[in-house]
């Protein structure tokens, strides 16, 4: 594998938390879907990504069946994903911590240390076609759900991923990027 150097100044790495409750639904399904456009840009040496939830309610399970029945349809696979929390690590350890909605980023705000919160954002702020404040929680209505949590997350992910590249200094052509699953 060929080492890739960042340019002067710039990380050589950008690491990226999805946060949502329990893990098993919306932030499993952003881990697949930025992991599936990160690979497809070919940038998976740069960009590390992985999800948890900020209860510790399905620890080791994998991804709520419904989630991975509409991310399958839409060509992403969530099957060796796992629920895990989140831990006071994880802060330090990642360029963005990602929530899905505003209960998340309430409980991530009152566990991270005050010097890292700027790395606490809402997923949909990278949203560039949706205007939606949130994700919302799909886990207890049916398949439309599923299908409108993938719409807003597929939007952020794109943006998320020419933000990440600007971060790093590298170019990725965004139209091989966006909408490869549409």
């Amino acid at each position: 594998m060929t080492e890739t150097l960042a340019p002067a100044g710039r990380p050589s790495e950008f690491r990226v938390l999805f946060l949502c409750m329990g893990n098993i639904c919306r932030s499993p399904t952003a881990h697949g879907v930025f992991r599936h456009r990160v690979r497809a840009a070919g940038l998976e040496s740069l960009i590390r990504v992985v999800s948890a939830g900020t209860h510790n309610y399905h620890p080791g399970e994998p991804p709520d069946h419904r989630s991975q029945q509409a991310a399958a349809a839409r060509g992403y696979d969530l099957s060796d994903l796992r629920a895990r929390q989140m831990t006071q690590e994880d802060f330090g350890h990642h360029d963005l911590v990602l929530a899905m909605d505003w209960d998340n980023l309430a409980l991530a705000e009152q566990r991270c240390p005050p010097a890292l919160r700027q790395r606490l954002r809402r997923l949909t702020e990278f949203c560039r076609r949706h205007d939606a404040t949130v994700v919302p929680d799909p886990y207890y209505g049916g398949a439309a759900g599923f299908a409108h949590v993938l719409d807003l997350i597929e939007d952020a992910c794109d943006g998320l991923l020419a933000h990440a590249c600007r971060q790093l200094g590298v170019a990725v052509d965004e139209r091989a990027v966006n909408g490869m699953t549409r």
